[in-house]
């Protein structure tokens, strides 16, 4: 399997700076509204209950949080939310796939197709790139730093007795991806918790079959997209077959 090509985004890239922390907050709740719709106890929603963990990493005020559970279960009104997601070329001939939550389909339809063009991308049908990505859940640990005591090929085994389909080392870094089937996701990661490991991130995520590489000039370009996508407000994800 390849490496992780997913573009974390303005949650994870940035730091919370004050005039980022209202978008920040903005995505974290949205994200919270959704998942809240399958239920509002999060013993027994896991899409509720990653959703508030990834909240509290970034300290999103209980208020927040509570709101944004009672709009998603319809105990107060709010904007009507849905999820949508799409599929782009981009600079030389990358598949991107964008996953948003929004309460206008169509703005953001338009939205995204101008900032594609902006950068030499465009949008492409529903399901024509998507079959070069597999779903799989994916969980982020740092072999060293936040599990001191813990060498790499420690996590590694510790993983693969969890349950996790494969491993990959993120380049440059310390950090191992641990690949798992999107059902057993929550499994292992709470495998992996119970022995002491200390999780980074944990998330669904569209990982690529294959990476491809580009020219310097066409990875400047994408940078630039990755970017201005990532700061317009419906987008939360952003995941591509741009070599890692």
């Amino acid at each position: 399997m390849s490496g992780h090509s997913h573009w974390a985004g303005i949650k994870h890239k940035k730091s919370l700076e004050d005039q980022k922390r209202g978008k920040i907050f903005s995505k974290l709740a949205r994200q919270i509204t959704i998942a809240a719709k399958e239920g509002a106890n999060p013993d027994t929603n896991p899409k509720l209950r990653q959703a508030l963990e990834e909240a509290k990493s970034f300290n999103l005020p209980k208020d927040n949080i509570e709101k944004a559970i009672k709009r998603g279960t319809g105990e107060i009104e709010g904007k009507k939310l849905t999820e949508a997601s799409y599929e782009a070329l981009g600079p030389g001939g990358v598949a991107i796939i964008i996953e948003a939550i929004t309460d206008n389909k169509n703005r953001t339809l338009l939205e995204i197709k101008q900032i594609l063009q902006k950068h030499g991308g465009k949008l492409t049908q529903s399901g024509s790139l998507k079959w070069q990505f597999k779903r799989k859940g994916v969980i982020t640990i740092e072999f060293s730093g936040e599990n001191p005591e813990k060498s790499k090929e420690d996590l590694e085994l510790k993983a693969i007795e969890a349950g996790a389909e494969d491993i990959w080392q993120q380049k440059n870094s310390n950090l191992l991806d641990v690949y798992t089937k999107p059902e057993e996701l929550e499994k292992v990661k709470e495998n992996l918790k119970s022995q002491g490991i200390k999780i980074k991130s944990a998330s669904l995520d569209w990982v690529p079959n294959q990476e491809i590489e580009v020219s310097e000039k066409d990875k400047i370009s994408l940078e630039k997209l990755f970017e201005e996508l990532d700061e317009n407000d419906a987008v939360q994800d952003i995941y591509s077959n741009l070599v890692s």
